[in-house]
């Protein structure tokens, strides 16, 4: 049984977006500082605190200071680590082992003769990079493309990626 007695209720949403249309524009006709919202016109109370700066990446240090302040202690570090004998590590511009142009390079000595070059075409780790190594007595004879299809270069992949690349030769620990 229904009650036919109570009123349907109304739709106060039709009525009340009448009365929200007459006042926006009435507000439009209005001057522009009117129109500026209430957060914009009042000053800030508080301002955000301001954030810590992040330390720079070690990647985002100058080339001349990365590799020799950063990358050979890494890497000598992570070679002892592997079980590798102390290798003897310098860097300095150069030829580039077997194609003889100049680029900036990373040459390690092990104590049996055994040598390696990490190569940089430019001053920038992100630049094109080659690997050479010689055993003992012997001149380097093969230049290899080395991490060619890294898109973000790191302290910690170039060190690894080197001592891998060592121990694929079977110079580090007990291979």
């Amino acid at each position: 049984m229904t009650d036919s007695a109570t009123p349907a209720p109304q739709n106060d949403s039709l009525s009340s977006q009448s009365s929200l249309s007459s006042q926006s524009s009435a507000a439009s006709q209005a001057s522009p500082a009117a129109q500026v919202p209430a957060a914009a016109a009042a000053p800030a109370a508080v301002a955000a605190p301001a954030a810590k700066p992040k330390p720079p990446a070690p990647e985002e240090q100058p080339f001349g200071q990365f590799v020799p302040n950063l990358l050979l202690p890494a890497l000598a570090k992570e070679i002892q680590a592997y079980g590798g004998a102390a290798v003897e590590l310098g860097f300095e511009q150069g030829p580039m082992p077997v194609v003889g142009s100049p680029c900036s390079l990373v040459k390690g000595t092990f104590a049996g003769g055994r040598r390696f070059w990490l190569c940089f075409t430019a001053e920038d780790i992100g630049s094109t990079k080659t690997i050479a190594l010689a055993e003992a007595g012997a001149e380097a004879s093969l230049l290899e493309s080395f991490l060619i299809d890294e898109k973000k270069m790191t302290l910690a992949l170039l060190v690894s990626r080197v001592v891998s690349r060592l121990n694929g030769q079977k110079w580090l620990g007990a291979n």
